[in-house]
């Protein structure tokens, strides 16, 4: 394992510290995932969320029926149409998540130092003395000593809506525990994690596979986050069901990494995902508190080695109820970004949060505070060392593209690209100025009928830090003449432009393919 120093570009000068921040058209290279729920559904909200940098909408389908989440969905794509701000759309799976069901939603007040059991009886009532379950292996799963944990959303330390249990003895199907702390269980579903405790359930259920062969395939889904993921297995069927379900087969898989198992085998399950979640709520269980900081680095790290997104979640879980985070969320933000992440995940913050919106806003605000102090110089050298030589016909030109937008200090690297794969690489080595991706939709038939395809290669761009995309029009071919390639880049150029990216006299680095090879060339803007 490498060691991932913090990569801080020296020395920081102090009065630079007191320099306010520069509003920007992109709020931050880092993008931000955001959860869309009862405090962040209606258009008013969305619409702010769009604004203050969310570029990602997750739905979480551990709670809310379809038709709810589509309503959300609807008026997101009404809030994109009316800010003209990309955004795309995760679908988030229950997957092998054990729950305490409460019918009646009456809070439950649980003493420490008191026993209650767990049943996997679905018709016992919730109360202080019995937890109904929504599985029926734990009793064989677990065994006296044992730590389970419940509570509405994941243990944070500090809060009494969650509870601590130890398993005291096993009978029948029953597990019978004592209360480690007091706290009162508000609502009708809260999370049970078993910890370091391998659950037999499968990683996607027949609820996540109805969920997603209606409503993920109705709303083109970009992202599945494939909730524990424990195998490459799990990744590999996941796919191999999206594959059957239409243009699906497009939607990228990022895998949910929550416990001890989809940590043990981190690599395989990288090799085999789009990306990966690193859900540290869940992992905080697993793992004890002081390993936390080392297995992110770590993750983060061969993330980035490999070219493929890294998002972090559970940054800012005060700001659920308080207008700023506290000085350990803000630092640990900043953090992620120094670590490497290409976005940040917000749960509960916005889902149930009261301050949805100031939320993204400061989050952003740290973020692009962290990019100004990265140290690109030593990632950059630290890539190209890791990738090896010979490179890749694709990589050496990203790479290029990379170094010589830094040595002219160029504004904005432009990338021609159809399946986003050569901006991808050109953001793997973490230029310092925007990638523009200018995604050329391709003609492509199923034998029926021809499509063009595109919109889903410029949306998934949205997870990558430092990557911009825009659709170009379909009259443009991806390897086609100059005279097309250079209306297309006039097009990029005006975008630029007009989002404040690019002024006069600026250089630009244009990374595109012509006929068989590919051309990175500088410009220098005139007027």
């Amino acid at each position: 394992m490498h060691s991932n120093h913090l990569l801080l570009e020296e020395p920081i000068r102090m009065a630079s510290i007191l320099e306010p921040s520069k509003a920007n058209f992109f709020p931050a290279m880092t993008k931000i995932v955001g959860t869309l729920g009862p405090r962040s559904r209606s258009l008013e909200v969305i619409s702010g969320c769009l604004k203050a940098g969310m570029s990602v909408a997750r739905f979480d389908f551990s709670w809310g029926d379809s038709e709810y989440h589509q309503e959300t969905l609807d008026n997101l794509r009404t809030a994109v149409r009316s800010t003209k701000k990309l955004c795309a759309v995760m679908l988030d799976t229950v997957g092998a998540e054990m729950q305490v069901v409460n019918k009646s939603e009456k809070a439950i007040s649980l003493q420490q130092d008191d026993n209650v059991i767990l049943t996997p009886d679905k018709g016992q009532e919730a109360s202080s003395q019995v937890l109904p379950i929504n599985f029926d292996g734990l009793a064989k799963a677990v065994k006296k000593g044992d730590t389970i944990f419940v509570g509405q959303y994941l243990f944070t330390g500090s809060e009494t809506t969650s509870v601590w249990l130890e398993v005291d003895k096993v009978e029948g199907d029953d597990v019978d525990c004592k209360i480690k702390n007091s706290a009162t269980l508000a609502g009708a579903l809260f999370t049970l994690h078993a910890s370091q405790i391998h659950i037999d359930l499968p990683t996607l259920t027949d609820k996540d596979k109805e969920n997603i062969s209606t409503w993920g395939v109705a709303n083109k889904i970009d992202f599945l986050s494939l909730s524990y993921t424990r195998h490459a297995q799990d990744v590999r069927e996941a796919r191999e069901y999206l594959s059957k379900l239409g243009e699906l087969s497009q939607t990228q898989i990022f895998a949910k990494i929550e416990n001890i198992e989809g940590l043990t085998r981190f690599e395989e399950i990288l090799q085999e995902a789009a990306g990966i979640i690193l859900s540290r709520g869940n992992l905080g269980i697993d793992l004890p508190p002081e390993k936390v900081f080392l297995f992110q680095k770590a993750a983060l790290y061969k993330c980035n080695m490999a070219g493929k997104p890294a998002v972090v979640t559970r940054v800012v879980d005060s700001m659920t109820d308080n207008l700023r985070p506290t000085r350990a969320e803000a630092t640990d933000v900043a953090n992620a970004v120094l670590d490497g992440s290409d976005a940040i995940l917000l749960g509960a913050e916005t889902l149930r949060g009261l301050y949805p919106v100031e939320t993204i806003s400061i989050v952003g605000k740290i973020c692009a505070e962290a990019e100004k102090v990265f140290n690109q110089d030593l990632y950059f050298k630290k890539t190209v060392k890791y990738v090896g030589e010979p490179m890749s016909h694709l990589e050496s030109i990203a790479s290029s593209a990379v170094r010589a937008a830094i040595k002219v200090k160029a504004s904005v690297i432009i990338c021609f690209t159809s399946s986003g794969r050569a901006a991808r690489l050109i953001a793997k080595y973490r230029p310092t100025m925007p990638v523009l991706s200018v995604v050329i939709p391709r003609l492509k038939t199923n034998q029926l009928r021809w499509s063009l395809s595109g919109a889903f290669e410029a949306r998934q761009s949205l997870v990558v830090r430092g990557l911009f995309p825009m659709l170009a029009d379909p009259q443009h071919p991806a390897e086609s003449t100059s005279a097309t390639n250079e209306s297309v880049l006039k097009v990029a150029l005006d975008h630029g432009k007009a989002s404040g990216v690019i002024k006069s006299h600026d250089r630009v680095v244009v990374c595109q393919k012509v006929g068989d090879a590919s051309v990175v060339k500088i410009i220098e803007l005139e007027d």
